[in-house]
């Protein structure tokens, strides 16, 4: 089993892990690659594992869905990328036992799919996906959840964070799904949060909010999405190393690209400067006497940034 995408640190001290084996299912002409989630100690004993190849049939994959996946000699036709226990959350608190804290969120990008694994019982008890209505980017929010290509980052607002309980992804609109999903009519990503129990989408970023063509925000594949506590939302635009912040209504407050370039796999044969996850992190994480300054950004410098004495909020480099 090797371990891929995902590490996860537990409050307990231990650590679940997302792997990958090659494993032969009954109906399969080659073996596939079966995702798990496995829970280690610090001693590295298994406390705890699920393997994806033994719940098939709760994804939500139809019998045809089902016969295209096997055809489609594709080993690797799920690709999980992304594991995490929801954590305290408001759904629970109110007696929803769908969302307890220990359970596990796990979305796969292949699939757009994503589920929520009871610790307990190992059975899938709240799903997303595979199927949902064409995308529908200019009607009010909040409305149900539509067409979800390839995502990432799938995870649970923590709380005391605006959207507490509520559920980012960076929906990548790139190339996922069985049969292919249809795209919409620009090559365009957005971050979404969603309502897990409503399933509906209450709040949506695309660069059209942000009074930029829609098609100027792309990564057909990693990246991610975090909130922060003021409201606003760090994006990892990572297939161009690019990140930015944006207020609630999508003004651009904060912009950087990346400029490191490297192979990001030792088979790559090109050099970029790609960006698999990023965070914000609060000034705790540097040494006390870390040199810093603070200058307040008024709502008429995101407005106007130009105006005088407004700090620079685009400042790329």
């Amino acid at each position: 089993m090797h371990q891929h995408h995902e590490i996860q640190r537990l409050a307990d001290g231990n650590t679940l892990v997302l792997g990958a084996a090659l494993r032969q299912l009954p109906g399969y002409n080659y073996r596939i690659i079966d995702n798990t989630l496995e829970e280690v100690s610090p001693q590295g004993e298994k406390l705890w594992s699920w393997s994806v190849a033994d719940h098939l049939n709760e994804l939500g994959f139809s019998d045809a869905q089902l016969a295209m996946i096997r055809d489609s000699q594709d080993a690797d036709f799920l690709h999980m990328n992304t594991a995490a226990p929801l954590g305290p959350n408001p759904w629970f608190d109110k007696g929803d036992q769908r969302f307890a804290r220990d359970n596990i969120l796990f979305n796969s990008r292949n699939g757009n799919v994503a589920v929520i694994v009871d610790r307990q019982t190992g059975k899938v008890v709240w799903r997303i996906g595979p199927d949902y209505p064409a995308l529908k980017l200019d009607t009010p929010l909040p409305r149900p959840l539509d067409q979800l290509i390839g995502e990432h980052d799938v995870h649970m607002v923590g709380p005391g964070l605006p959207g507490a309980g509520n559920i980012l992804i960076f929906d990548n609109q790139g190339n996922a799904g069985f049969p292919p999903s249809r795209q919409g009519f620009f090559s365009a990503s957005r971050v979404i949060e969603v309502n897990p129990q409503t399933k509906q989408i209450v709040w949506e970023y695309t660069d059209e909010k942000s009074g930029q063509a829609i098609s100027t925000f792309y990564s057909a594949y990693i990246s991610n999405a975090q909130r922060l506590p003021n409201g606003n939302t760090l994006i990892n635009e990572g297939q161009s190393g690019r990140l930015f912040q944006v207020t609630p209504q999508g003004a651009i407050v904060w912009e950087y690209v990346s400029p490191y370039y490297g192979k990001a796999m030792p088979r790559d044969h090109y050099i970029g400067n790609t960006v698999y996850r990023a965070y914000m992190v609060d000034y705790r994480w540097a040494p006390e006497n870390t040199p810093h300054s603070e200058k307040a950004v008024t709502a008429d410098c995101i407005r106007y940034p130009a105006l005088p004495g407004c700090p620079a909020l685009t400042a790329s480099q």
